[in-house]
C-alpha cells in the first residue's frame, strides 16, 4: 500500500477520533502537520492498522 497525503487527509477530515490523535501527535512531538500525518499513517493505516480499510477504500474508483 501507498501513501498518499491526499487519502489521509481525506481519511482525517472524515474521522473525529484521527483528528484527535493528529493534534497530539504535533503537540506531543512538536511535529509540523505534513510529518504528522505520515507518523499517523504509518501508526493507524500501514501494515493492517485500525484504518487501513477505509484508507484503501478512499483508493478505489468511485462509480
Amino acid at each position: 500500500m501507498k501513501y498518499s497525503q491526499l487519502q489521509m487527509q481525506q481519511l482525517i477530515n472524515k474521522n473525529k477520533e484521527l483528528q484527535t490523535r493528529l493534534k497530539e501527535l504535533m503537540s506531543e512531538h512538536d511535529l509540523e502537520k505534513i510529518y504528522a500525518v505520515k507518523a499517523l499513517y504509518h501508526a493507524e493505516v500501514a501494515d493492517g492498522g485500525k484504518y487501513q480499510k477505509e484508507y484503501r477504500a478512499l483508493d478505489s474508483p468511485k462509480k
